[in-house]
C-alpha cells in the first residue's frame, strides 16, 4: 500500500513533556508544574522540570528528525515562556522557539506549530483559568503574538490539542491539570476553549496571514459492548462526551441536544454559552487535525453520570491499556466523512505505549511497530477509499513526561533514558524511516 508525493510524513511531541528548562529564560510556573508536585497526583511524583531536556537538546533531536526523513514535525510553545504574567511578554521565551524553527527550518524540515497543549500557565488559571470567559481573550493576545513572530518560520498553525482532555479530564474527572471534579467547571473550559479556537483562527485570517490552521481534536469511535439496548444508550452517550460535544458546534454551530439534556441534570446551566458564540466556534479551518490511538468499548452504568462505563474486550492491549484498534480508525473517519466535513484530514497523533527493554544497546519493540504498520495501513485503506487523509504524525519522537502517568510510559520511537538523557533508536524508528523513504507500508 503506498502514499502519494504529497502525503505529509511527521512525527509529533509537546512543550511541556520534553523541553524542561521549567525556570529557565523567563518561563513561569504552568498548571502542569503545580500539579505534578501535588502528592499523589502523578505517578512517583515525577514532573517536567528536566524531561527530555530538549530545551538545551534541541539541536541534538533536531538531528534525529532529519536522519527519520518525515516531512513535518509537530511542536507546541509553553504559553508562560511567552508571557510569564499577566500582560508581560517575554522575548527571552520566543527567541528559543524562533531558534529552534530555524534549526528546523535549516535541515528542510516543515513544522506544525501548536499554540495550546495544555499547559496553561499558571498566573491565568488563578484567574480563573479556561472557566472563565477573559481566558479566551488573553489566549487570543499570545495568539497574535505568536502569529506575527513565527508565521514567517512555521508551515501549519493549530490552535488547540484535544480539547476534551484540557476540559472534561482536567476538570471533571481530575485525572489532568488542574485537576477538578465538576462538570460546570469542565463545560465552561470546553466552551471557552473553542471559542478561542474561532477567535484565533479568525484574528489570524484577518492579520493577512495564510498558512494552514486548523485544531486537533482526539475522537474515539464508541460501540456497545452487547446489542442490548442499555449498551447501545451507553455508547451513544460515550460518543457524545468523546466526540460529538466537540465535532458539533465546530462543524454544525450547536451542542448536541442529548449531552446537552444530560448534563443539564448535574450542571448549573449554560449561562456561559452567549448569543454568537458558535458563529465563531464555526470559523472556517483549513484542516482537522485528529489524535488517534483506540475504539472504545461500552456498557450500560447506572451510576455514571453518563450512564456509560468502559467494557472490557478481547482486543489486543497497549501498555495503557487501549484496544489495539486499526479497523475502528478506518470507521471513525468515516464517520466524519459522512456527519462532518470534507476538509483535508491531518493525523495529527497516532502511537502506542508499551513496555520497552534496552539490550545491548538496542531496543527491539516488535508490537510498537506492528502497531504502526497497522495503523499506517488503515491509513492508506481511507485514501484508497476518497477519504482525503492528508497526512499522518506518529507519536512519539521521544519517550517523554505522559502526565499523570509520569516517565513509567514510553511511547516514542526514540528511547530516553531519563538519567544520562541518551537517545536510542528503536526498531519503530528505522521502520518508520523505511516507510518514509519508500511511501510505502
Amino acid at each position: 500500500m503506498s502514499f502519494n508525493k504529497e502525503f505529509i510524513f511527521g512525527v509529533a511531541t509537546s512543550s511541556y513533556q520534553i523541553e524542561g528548562g521549567f525556570d529557565k529564560g523567563g518561563r513561569t510556573p504552568s498548571i502542569w508544574d503545580t500539579f505534578a508536585k501535588t502528592k499523589g497526583k502523578v505517578v512517583n511524583f515525577d514532573n517536567g522540570d528536566v524531561a527530555c531536556d530538549h530545551y538545551n537538546r534541541y539541536k541534538e533531536d533536531v538531528a534525529i528528525i532529519k536522519e527519520l526523513g518525515v516531512d513535518c514535525y509537530r511542536l507546541s510553545i509553553a504559553w508562560s515562556r511567552i508571557f510569564p504574567e499577566y500582560g508581560r511578554y517575554n522575548s527571552e521565551g520566543m527567541k528559543f522557539y524562533k531558534d529552534l524553527l530555524m534549526e528546523l527550518k535549516q535541515n528542510g524540515i516543515k513544522t506544525a506549530v501548536t499554540l495550546y497543549h495544555w499547559d496553561l500557565p499558571q498566573w491565568l488559571q488563578d484567574r480563573g483559568g479556561w472557566e472563565e470567559r477573559e481566558c479566551a481573550d488573553i489566549f487570543l493576545q499570545y495568539a497574535v503574538k505568536c502569529f506575527n513572530e513565527l508565521d514567517d518560520l512555521t508551515d501549519m498553525w493549530i490552535t488547540h490539542n484535544e480539547p476534551w482532555c484540557a476540559s472534561f479530564l482536567s476538570n471533571a474527572l481530575g485525572e489532568h491539570a488542574p485537576g477538578k471534579k465538576n462538570i460546570t467547571s469542565a463545560l465552561k473550559a470546553a466552551h471557552h476553549i473553542l471559542l478561542s479556537h474561532g477567535m484565533a483562527v479568525r484574528e489570524y485570517r484577518s492579520l493577512g496571514c495564510n498558512k494552514p490552521i486548523g485544531i486537533t481534536l482526539n475522537l474515539s469511535p464508541a460501540y456497545p459492548s452487547s446489542n442490548s439496548y442499555a449498551d447501545k444508550l451507553a455508547a451513544s452517550n460515550a460518543d457524545g462526551f468523546l466526540n460529538r460535544w466537540f465535532l458539533d458546534p465546530i462543524f454544525k454551530g450547536s451542542y448536541p441536544f442529548d449531552m446537552a439534556n444530560l448534563y443539564a441534570a448535574h450542571s448549573l446551566g449554560f449561562e456561559f454559552v452567549k448569543a454568537g458564540d458558535f458563529e465563531i466556534m464555526m470559523e472556517k479551518c483549513d484542516f482537522l487535525g485528529i489524535n488517534y490511538y483506540n475504539r472504545t468499548l461500552s456498557k450500560f452504568d447506572a451510576e455514571s453520570f453518563m450512564f456509560s462505563a468502559g467494557a472490557e474486550s478481547n482486543y489486543e492491549k497497549t501498555d495503557m491499556g487501549w484496544d489495539v484498534s486499526p479497523d475502528e480508525f478506518i470507521d471513525l473517519i468515516k464517520m466524519i466523512r459522512q456527519n462532518y466535513t470534507d476538509l483535508p484530514i491531518y493525523i495529527t497523533e497516532n502511537g502506542s505505549a508499551w513496555t520497552d527493554i534496552v539490550e545491548a544497546g538496542y531496543v527491539h519493540d516488535d508490537k510498537r511497530t506492528d502497531y504502526l504498520v497497522k495503523h499506517l495501513k488503515a491509513v492508506a485503506k481511507m485514501n484508497e477509499l476518497g477519504l482525503d487523509i492528508a497526512g499522518y504524525f506518529c507519536w512519539s519522537l521521544l519517550d517523554n513526561f505522559e502526565w499523570a502517568y509520569g516517565y513509567t510510559k514510553r511511547f516514542g520511537i526514540v528511547y530516553v533514558d531519563f538519567d544520562t538523557q541518551e537517545r536510542i533508536k528503536k526498531d519503530s524508528f528505522y521502520r518508520y524511516q523505511q516507510i518514509i523513504r519508500d511511501r510505502t507500508v
